[in-house]
């Protein structure tokens, strides 16, 4: 009787060959843009002391209460799955002396996890690519990293998304706001879902991002941030705008945006798309002024943001699909080598590594199963590269190799060993 087959665990999924590609070019586009604004690459634990985001995220988000994956180690320290970046980089950054009366610009990527409710766009192990500035309180950091991230969909190839700001209270200005909420939806109890009813009393901002559409009459109608905001708070936003405005970077201001965690003060964002679904936010993040003193630093001014790569993908997926174009190309072979019997089996693999010390960035797939000249062409053909190399009895009795063109209506020929170097040279600024 055979075993049951062992599933990948439930939200936490496999990154297949046909979809690494997109990845990879997102990835690789990130870094390369990311080093030209000055960021450097951090790379952080997926493990840390529980209390870390307990203290920075907040012990009363849904975060730290329901969704992340804690266990206790032999130690009998309680640890967790880092659920986001932020918190470890400024743990990393304290921890190393990084933000000592210094300007730091990071940049990481990796999986995060959270215990949620799996479905289209979020899962309980998703990536995340995040950017944090340290140091710097002036609205022309804010305005870098948007400005940034909008160069960084133009050199993806994605469209259509959409800039959503708000502005948050700060300091005196936010304990009263907070008031006043409380105040308000403790009039629309009855009306509240579960949900907003719990967060009355322990974050109440986040009512007015609640996704429940029948709380938007009540919401609508709830007492505006944008009316709480000290001088200095108020001018930080416009300045931001007024670079924004001049950039032409395209925006909506949207009062109800307050994000999820309680770190954020002043400016918060989001890309968004209505191409998803209900999970629309594609990156988000903010300001988050107080977190390093409140983590043990130094006061140190911040901002940053993180992109959920699992929706890029999917977006970059829809817009092969449906501009019927691929636009992130497949990776695939560019020499296949067909080798029929031992002997000439054996001559194949000590070619095939004299042509990738010869060639680096050659992209060269051996056939090293059993089978007829005639099966082995077929694969190489399925392999989708542009030209296969034969070994066979007769190439190993004149010493040459054949070189047969996959993908056009070229003649076949016999090259000797050099003459086959130069001819992958001559070649080489085509594959």
């Amino acid at each position: 009787m055979n075993k049951p087959t062992i599933q990948a665990i439930r939200g936490i999924s496999d990154i297949l060959p046909a979809d690494t590609p997109y990845w990879r070019h997102i990835e690789e586009s990130a870094r390369t843009l990311f080093s030209t604004y000055g960021y450097g690459e951090i790379r952080l634990p997926i493990v840390e002391k529980t209390e870390l985001f307990a203290r920075s995220i907040g012990e009363v988000t849904d975060i730290v209460e329901k969704e992340m994956y804690t266990f206790t180690d032999r130690s009998g320290d309680s640890l967790s799955l880092r659920p986001e970046g932020t918190a470890g980089c400024v743990r990393a950054g304290i921890q190393h002396h990084l933000l000592r009366n210094k300007i730091q610009r990071l940049w990481y990527l990796g999986p995060m996890f959270r215990h949620e409710r799996p479905q289209k766009g979020r899962y309980r192990q998703f990536h995340q690519l995040g950017v944090e500035t340290f140091g710097i309180s002036d609205p022309t950091i804010d305005a870098e990293i948007l400005l940034m991230t909008a160069r960084l969909w133009r050199k993806i190839g994605i469209s259509g998304l959409r800039l959503e700001l708000n502005s948050l209270c700060t300091g005196t200005a936010r304990d009263i706001y907070r008031e006043q909420l409380i105040n308000y939806f403790s009039t629309q109890l009855e009306w509240l879902d579960e949900d907003s009813q719990r967060r009355l009393r322990t974050n109440p901002l986040r009512i007015l991002d609640s996704k429940n559409p029948d709380l938007w009459p009540i919401i609508k109608n709830a007492p505006r941030i944008s009316d709480f905001l000290d001088s200095k708070t108020k001018e930080h936003f416009q300045q931001l705008l007024s670079i924004l405005d001049t950039a032409k970077v395209s925006y909506i201001i949207n009062p109800y945006l307050v994000r999820g965690l309680d770190y954020y003060t002043s400016t918060v964002f989001e890309w968004t798309t209505e191409r998803l679904g209900a999970q629309s936010a594609v990156c988000a993040g903010g300001r988050y002024d107080a977190l390093v003193s409140q983590m043990g630093g130094l006061p140190t001014p911040s901002v940053g943001y993180a992109i959920g790569l699992e929706r890029l993908v999917e977006l970059l997926k829809k817009d092969a699909l449906e501009n019927n174009q691929i636009t992130i190309p497949k990776v695939t072979p560019h020499a296949y080598l067909v080798a029929v019997g031992e002997k000439a089996t054996y001559y194949g693999q000590i070619l095939a590594e004299d042509l990738h010390n010869r060639f680096p960035s050659l992209r060269l797939l051996v056939d090293t199963q059993t089978g007829s000249f005639k099966v082995k062409l077929k694969r190489a053909d399925r392999s989708a590269a542009r030209i296969a190399l034969i070994l066979g009895e007769n190439e190993m009795t004149t010493g040459q190799i054949g070189v047969k063109h996959l993908r056009e209506q070229v003649p076949q020929r016999m090259l000797t060993r050099s003459e086959l170097d130069n001819y992958l040279d001559s070649l080489q600024t085509k594959i």
